[in-house]
């Protein structure tokens, strides 16, 4: 049994802006370490996939990046999408590459922009879900067992067994964002999981699936497949991925398909969807403050506060439960309830005309040089 590994690491990280732009996002950034979260991502699949069976699917903007920071994975399994086409696409587009060698591999599929902190918890569960997906010829993904009524992550309702004595499990349902009041029902229950967003399936099996629940996307990839490692590959995949229908493959495929399965797993996940998220996984000092470099905190708690900046101090006073980001071009004051809807921000630059702060400022490539 051959296993490969594709990495999603194409997502923009509109969340944690300003230190996360559009030519660098978050999953390029460190958090809680030096390595950033791509580098942690590739990390733990040690023992898993080497770099030869690992693909890592990113926008053609962020090529060098990506062979910058995993200098190991060989530069044909990097995969440029031209433009973000969301993850439905992403992993079609993958399977074009991984099923050419082995149609009948195991791919284990994964955002790159995930913390994961108990590593070896993880590959022991992926290596079950691996086992799963060989012997069902279904489509398994890992359900995080919930501590809290999370009301920003997908749900999976956990059904009958799969298997004698497995810990593996069909999927009764799946159910998006619920509110408060109903996912602090889906927590007292016991039947739900959160949705990790990490799939494991073989490539003849998720082929089906594209193409039974998804045709227009395989469709539309369908000319690729001969190109594939050809002088017309760039170009052609240039020229027709722009058409490729753009959803999830939750909503596409995942939420359609009968015969998906789950494990059940606790490995320390967490998915850094917002300032907010730090506070789940980085150390507090004894008033409750993340803090990150030159940064001075009187009388302060429960805020996050980050200075980017290498020669001006940022001082916080008198205040609580704030987000406070210091960069070399933006200074972000934001209300650390209202982390979720910093989208709206990122929004609102492109409306007023100040997509320049969407990106990394020059003067700061040149400090990082």
């Amino acid at each position: 049994m051959r296993t490969s590994a594709v990495i999603m690491a194409g997502g923009r990280g509109e969340r944690f802006w300003p230190s996360s732009r559009e030519d660098r996002p978050k999953q390029f950034l460190s958090f809680n370490g030096k390595k950033s979260l791509l580098q942690r991502t590739v990390g733990r699949l040690q023992g898993l996939c080497g770099p030869e069976s690992t693909w890592v699917v990113t926008r053609q903007d962020y090529a060098d990046l990506v062979q910058a920071q995993l200098p190991d994975i060989p530069h044909e399994k990097i995969i440029l999408e031209p433009q973000g086409r969301d993850t439905a696409a992403c992993i079609a587009l993958a399977t074009a590459y991984v099923g050419r060698s082995d149609p009948d591999a195991v791919m284990i599929v994964l955002p790159a922009d995930h913390l994961i902190l108990q590593e070896e918890e993880f590959r022991d569960t992926v290596r079950r879900a691996v086992h799963a997906a060989w012997e069902s010829e279904g489509l398994v993904t890992l359900g995080i067992r919930p501590t809290r009524p999370e009301t920003g992550y997908g749900y999976i309702r956990v059904g009958a067994r799969w298997g004698d004595g497995s810990d593996t499990y069909r999927v009764a349902a799946f159910t998006e964002k619920p509110p408060r009041e109903r996912a602090l029902a889906y927590l007292n229950s016991g039947e739900y999981l959160w949705n990790s967003g990490i799939f494991i399936w073989k490539v003849s099996a998720i082929r089906r699936a594209l193409v039974r629940h998804l045709p227009g996307v395989m469709e539309a990839l369908a000319p690729l497949g001969e190109a594939v490692g050809t002088a017309h590959e760039a170009e052609l995949l240039s020229r027709i991925y722009p058409t490729v229908p753009k959803i999830s493959i939750d909503y596409g495929v995942m939420e359609k398909a009968d015969n998906v399965l789950v494990i059940p797993a606790d490995f320390g996940w967490d998915d850094l969807g917002t300032w907010a998220a730090l506070e789940r996984v980085v150390p507090a000092d004894q008033q409750g403050n993340i803090i990150t470099g030159q940064v001075l905190a009187v009388d302060t708690a429960g805020s996050i506060l980050q200075s980017d900046q290498g020669h001006r101090l940022l001082v916080a006073f008198g205040v609580s439960d704030l987000v406070v980001v210091d960069t070399p071009d933006v200074v972000l004051v934001a209300d650390k309830a209202r982390a979720t809807d910093l989208k709206a921000v990122v929004g609102r630059l492109e409306a007023e005309g100040l997509k320049q702060h969407l990106r990394t400022p020059i003067s700061a490539l040149t400090d990082d040089d």
